[in-house]
């Protein structure tokens, strides 16, 4: 059974996955965000819950001692809200700033740095009624849904779980001391927090799975796309194929205008033509100033014979001058014998009287 043509079945390549990249369409899990995030928090309130219990403490007895009392007035209830709110501020900065770098941490492991405009860029589907309603009850959509329920169910069966089990003890606080109280209720606050980042953790970590699935499907192309993005990268076969002629052609006419230089053109006779000069103060060993294989090579000989260049034929050493050598270059060593035989031929025929 064959796959239909516009059936997403390829993988994305780089090109597709940068360009999406840049559109803001990134790998990324919300709940990855949560799970780090809350175990952070809990952590510092872990760290710092001596220090905010006994700060809140000193607030609650100043208050009910009086030693934080003011005169009755405007002035006097403003400076015991402001201290309070102060005092609150101070207790929370651990967390406000537990939650920023973290927050920031997350995103950047997640997705690295970036910074893209495209997701703020007014779009009237954005306020169309109908893709509205389309993306409420999308797919996405009713799974996100789905997803928030059962943290919410999951999390408050464990602080439910956690309280039924501690039930019993909260009798026995009635003849604890405040701090005491204090220590137990904050030790059950440790055990619900504990079980609770289990349990978002576990989310968060099949989250990001879904993530990556829905991801990659998203990314999917179609073979046709696949073969566009070749051709944008690579070029198009036709415009290459022109392109390549193009520059067999300059090649060509180049050859021909160094030619009337060449003291020989050495054949097979058919498949291959070598055109060779040789001058003792231009350098030290033949040079080929044109080469060519089937029709052009016959446009050599050709030529050749318009210049009145000899024409020799050497099967042997044609074929692998044509393969030795590109233009402009000198022939190799193991090849000075048979060439310098057929130099020498063709000056004995130039002079005969030298011969």
């Amino acid at each position: 059974m064959t796959t239909s043509q516009g059936e997403k079945t390829e993988k994305a390549t780089p090109k597709k996955r940068q360009d999406a990249r840049k559109k803001g369409q990134v790998l990324k899990s919300a709940e990855v965000n949560t799970a780090v995030m809350t175990m952070a928090m809990f952590a510092t309130l872990y760290l710092f819950g001596s220090a905010m219990s006994q700060s809140l403490m000193g607030m609650m007895t100043a208050a009910l001692t009086g030693e934080s009392a003011q005169p009755p007035t405007v002035h006097g209830a403003y400076t015991v809200i402001t201290s309070s709110l102060w005092r609150i501020l101070l207790m929370l900065a651990p967390f406000f700033a537990v939650a920023i770098v973290m927050g920031l941490a997350v995103n950047v492991a997640q997705i690295g740095f970036l910074l893209v405009g495209e997701p703020l860029r007014p779009k009237l589907s954005k306020i169309s009624i109908l893709q509205g309603f389309k993306r409420i009850f999308s797919l996405k959509s009713v799974a996100e849904m789905l997803k928030a329920v059962l943290k919410i169910t999951l999390v408050a069966w464990v602080v439910y779980d956690e309280y039924t089990k501690s039930l019993g003890g909260f009798a026995g606080m009635m003849g604890l001391t405040v701090p005491q109280s204090a220590a137990h209720i904050f030790t059950l606050v440790v055990n619900v927090a504990f079980r609770a980042i289990l349990v978002l953790a576990a989310i968060g970590l099949a989250d990001y799975l879904y993530q990556w699935w829905e991801y990659e499907r998203n990314l999917r192309m179609t073979k046709e796309e696949v073969r566009q993005e070749y051709k944008l990268q690579e070029g198009d076969p036709q415009i290459k194929a022109k392109r390549r002629e193009k520059q067999r052609r300059m090649s060509m006419l180049r050859m021909m205008q160094a030619l009337p230089r060449a003291d020989v053109v050495i054949t097979n006779p058919t498949h291959y033509a070598v055109a060779l000069r040789w001058r003792e103060e231009e350098a030290p060993a033949p040079v080929v100033v044109a080469k060519g294989k089937d029709y052009v090579a016959q446009k050599i000989k050709e030529k050749a014979r318009e210049l009145k260049i000899e024409i020799v034929e050497n099967k042997a050493v044609a074929q692998a001058l044509y393969l030795a050598c590109d233009i402009d270059d000198e022939i190799p060593e193991d090849m000075f014998m048979a060439v310098a035989e057929i130099l020498a031929g063709i000056y004995r025929l130039r002079n005969p009287k030298t011969a």
